[in-house]
């Protein structure tokens, strides 16, 4: 292939970038990957693609990752819970962004899909949100979620000032193979599977399968309307839903203990700043932006992106087997 059908991939060993890759080697794109220095690239071995070793905080490696490439997804950034990470945080997923949007523009590229998330959607009590209601910046987030309000907003800066092509991409919660971190929802599936799961809290996700997202990104990247967001979900799930899907795929029984909303909230409000000073390296599990996404029972108006886009979506279910029987196939879940 020339190169005017090369497209680059950011992130391309997280959950989604190794998706994404895999989708659009299936389509017939010549796929260049960027690999952070530090990061193994276990997700990509045996892919006949391009990889490329940067990082999206240094504009040099950037713009050496996207020279000659067409399309570019911008699947890259951090996520974190670790209470010392801000600055990171905000450093590759922000000024990142903007490193990438820059060497964009400078190299010429024709358009670029940035990966956001549904905690930046808009909550406001009694309205059904899509992709135009206002972030409340008042309610419990994560660092990661404010970081990805600013990243957004370098995405529709460079789209306004017609520097670049750039359509945003919104995905619910990432379900599917290819999950080689793993993500939190893979390693709930893997506890899960292991018997490790001791408890969970009732309440309900938006959720998209790893090839619903995929080809959602694809569809915003041919058919979105520049500056514009899309928000991509392959519908409603509840953790007793998610619990019955995990007993058919894994053959276990769920966790007989139920935790209430309420009391994991008031517990995690006054343990999650606890623990973030006496292990700051460590990762959490669950915060109060957590258990408040998982119990707030939004409405989301999910519509714009398969009235503009065609966007169809598919099986939760088959992608629960799937991821299942990625972890099975790689040994990190023991039969």
């Amino acid at each position: 292939m020339s190169d005017t059908e090369r497209v680059l991939v950011t992130g391309a060993t997280g959950h989604l970038g190794a998706n994404m890759v895999r989708d659009r080697i299936a389509a017939g794109y010549e796929v260049r990957a960027m690999v952070r220095t530090d990061h193994s690239a276990e997700a990509l071995a045996g892919l006949a693609i391009e990889q490329v070793r940067g990082d999206l905080r240094d504009l040099a490696s950037v713009r050496a990752a996207v020279k000659g490439c067409r399309w570019v997804y911008h699947c890259g950034g951090k996520v974190s819970t670790i209470a010392g990470n801000q600055q990171e945080l905000f450093e590759t997923n922000v000024l990142g962004t903007r490193n990438l949007l820059d060497a964009a523009a400078a190299e010429n590229v024709e358009r670029v899909v940035v990966t956001s998330s549904l905690s930046v959607v808009g909550d406001i009590e009694g309205e059904v949100a899509d992709e135009r209601t206002p972030f409340n910046p008042f309610l419990p987030h994560t660092p990661y979620t404010y970081t990805k309000v600013l990243v957004e907003l370098e995405a529709m800066r460079s789209a306004a000032a017609g520097e670049v092509q750039v359509v945003i991409a919104v995905p619910s919660l990432i379900m599917g193979p290819n999950d080689f971190m793993p993500s939190r929802i893979g390693k709930t599936l893997i506890d899960f599977a292991h018997n490790n799961l001791r408890a969970f809290i009732p309440g309900d996700h938006l959720v998209c399968t790893t090839k619903d997202i995929a080809a959602g990104h694809a569809l915003a990247m041919h058919k979105g309307r520049s500056g514009n967001r899309y928000i991509f979900t392959s519908g409603r799930l509840s953790m007793d839903d998610m619990m019955a899907m995990y007993e058919r795929v894994t053959g276990r029984l769920r966790p007989r203990l139920r935790i209430n909303p309420a009391a994991m909230m008031g517990i995690v409000r006054v343990s999650s700043p606890v623990l973030a000073k006496l292990r700051p390296q460590r990762q959490q599990l669950i915060t109060p932006a957590a258990v408040r996404y998982l119990t707030s029972h939004r409405e989301i108006d999910t519509r714009r992106a398969s009235a503009e886009l065609g966007f169809e979506s598919s099986s939760v279910e088959d992608a629960v087997t799937l991821a299942y029987q990625h972890f099975v196939e790689r040994g990190v879940i023991r039969t």
